[in-house]
Parts: C-alpha cells; structure tokens; sequence
C-alpha cells in the first residue's frame, strides 16, 4: 500500500477545517448542561490510522466501568493533560500509550482537528490525526480499557453506519445519533470527533 493517501491527508488537515458544523450533525438532540463548579480541564485524543490487508482502520477504546462521568464509553484513547506533557499533543501520545501501548515515537502525527467541549465533564478534547505504517500491538492496560475496538474507515463512511436510537438521558428522551462499528455504538463527543475526520477525508480515496 501506498502512503499516498495519508499525504494527501495530511495536506488537508492543513486547510481550514468544517469545524462544529460537521461535530454537531453527530451530536445529541439535547446536550446536557455543564455541572456547576468544574472548571475547564484540557485533554487531547488519538485518533490513529494504520494500514491492516491494504486497508485503513482507526481504534477505539471502551472504558472500564468506574462511577465516572465517562464510565463504560467507547472513545479515541486519550486523557487529560498532566504535568510535564509539553502540549497537547504529547497527552495524546502519552496516554495512548499508557491505555494500549502504542509507542510514541511510532507515531507521524498529520494534524489537528477542531477542539471540542464536552459540557457534562467540562473537559476540551483537541483531536490530533496520527498515522502509524504498521498496525501497532495493542495492550489494553485493564484498569482503563475494558476492550479495544478497532474500526475500518471504509466501513465509517459508509451511510448505512450511521444510526439513530433513543436514550432517556437525565430524565429526558433524546435522540441520540452513533456509528454502528460491529454492534458498539459510538457517540456522543467521539462521534462528534469523527465527524468531522470524515468530512476531512471525504474527497480522498480510501
């Protein structure tokens, strides 16, 4: 396989980006609001390509089960930023590698997209696009990552992925759109996130 669509990619990811008009066509019919008290916390997100018999995949994580806010989701790895990351970008890298071991320095990292805020937990997500030749070996730490999802492109972008259903969320009926990877639901911030990728890569060639 060539790595020319990953520059091609990479070169796009450059050019504005659509922004929260593609992050909302992904998002709940009612978003809750923000709790009281918490302040704005910055995290950044991996999501990572990587070829798998010629084709491009992303993964995903679902978390363990732990009384958080974000208990039991499916998301791009990642985590909030800690003292000694020098940016962003490093949190990502960093806690990529802590949740399932992928290696920084494996990492090409091809740009930005639009940062996101979660109003339920107050954190402000950057997604940063990294591309790694090889599929990495993946090792869930436990106390994290109940499982690892990974996830065709192809199969992302194709309209039958996209589903609807309705949640009873703090009381109230919302409709709730999500990607349907292989039976796991993917929503709320992360599909938001995805989105948007989507709309990136939209004109390229998988």
């Amino acid at each position: 396989m060539a790595t020319g669509w990953i520059a091609k990619l990479k070169k796009e990811l450059e050019k504005p980006l659509p922004g929260n008009k593609t992050q909302m066509l992904m998002a709940p019919s009612l978003m809750r609001s923000p709790e009281s008290g918490i302040p704005i916390r910055d995290s950044g997100v991996l999501l990572l390509l990587y070829p798998i018999n010629s084709k491009w995949f992303t993964v995903f994580i679902k978390r363990t089960e732990y009384g958080g806010i974000h208990s039991g989701q499916i998301s791009f790895p990642g985590g909030k930023v800690e003292k000694g990351d020098i940016s962003l970008i490093d949190t990502a890298l960093r806690e990529s590698y802590e949740e399932i071991g992928i290696y920084p320095d494996k990492v090409e990292i091809l740009g930005k997209l639009t940062p996101l805020h979660i109003p339920v937990s107050n954190y402000k997500v950057l997604p940063v696009v990294g591309y790694s030749p090889q599929r990495p070996c993946f090792s869930a730490d436990p106390k994290e990552v109940e499982h690892i999802i990974e996830a065709e492109i192809g199969l992302l972008r194709k309209r039958e992925t996209v589903k609807k259903e309705s949640l009873i969320l703090s009381g109230v009926a919302v409709s709730v759109p999500y990607y349907d990877v292989n039976g796991h639901h993917i929503w709320g911030a992360t599909a938001m996130i995805l989105s948007e990728f989507l709309e990136v890569a939209k004109s390229l060639k998988v």
